[in-house]
């Protein structure tokens, strides 16, 4: 039986050696940082919307706001992959209520300058559907949270409604 213990023990010890060399060099090769993952949180005003020809404000008898939270996932420093989930508050007649949820997957292009162009897809629980252009910026870098600002220019149409191009402005926080 000690014969036996002596060979496991000495598989054992070379199989450590072995895992311990493949691990730092895995750990050396993966020093870029990538693939990362950020969270955020954010809230987006629309400001205005254009549906058959007409041109109408966020105040004008209805008032709506989004809370867009999702994550990205960083392949590298120009590009990642982005998931995003959306409710939409709509107050009108004083009665506030969530009238959509908006799930948005799409890509991140990252630009010099804390620049970058989001692109989605957007499925919208009204039945509504269409793409989503982002222009964001990253206004304050932190060490374990950034504060951005983005303007985004919604394209919806389906659910028997008129096709409508919507912009507004976010502000939010990746962490």
């Amino acid at each position: 039986m000690t014969a036996v213990y002596k060979s496991l023990l000495r598989v054992s010890i070379i199989s450590l050696i072995i895992s311990t060399v493949f691990i730092r060099t895995a750990m050396a090769q993966q020093s870029s940082g990538y693939p990362k993952m950020v969270g955020y949180f954010s809230t987006v005003l629309p400001v205005a919307s254009l549906a058959n020809g007409k041109i109408t404000s966020n105040y004008t008898g209805v008032y709506t706001q989004n809370f867009p939270f999702g994550f990205n996932l960083f392949k590298s420093d120009k590009f990642g992959v982005s998931f995003e989930i959306a409710p939409t508050m709509r107050v009108e007649n004083h009665i506030a209520k969530i009238s959509t949820i908006s799930f948005n997957p799409g890509a991140v292009f990252r630009l010099k300058h804390d620049f970058a162009i989001i692109q989605r897809v957007a499925f919208e629980t009204s039945g509504r559907f269409g793409v989503t252009t982002i222009f964001n910026k990253i206004v304050i870098k932190g060490k374990d949270a950034s504060l951005f600002l983005a303007v985004p220019f919604a394209t919806r149409t389906g659910n028997n409604l008129p096709t409508s191009l919507t912009t507004g402005l976010q502000v939010g926080v990746f962490f």
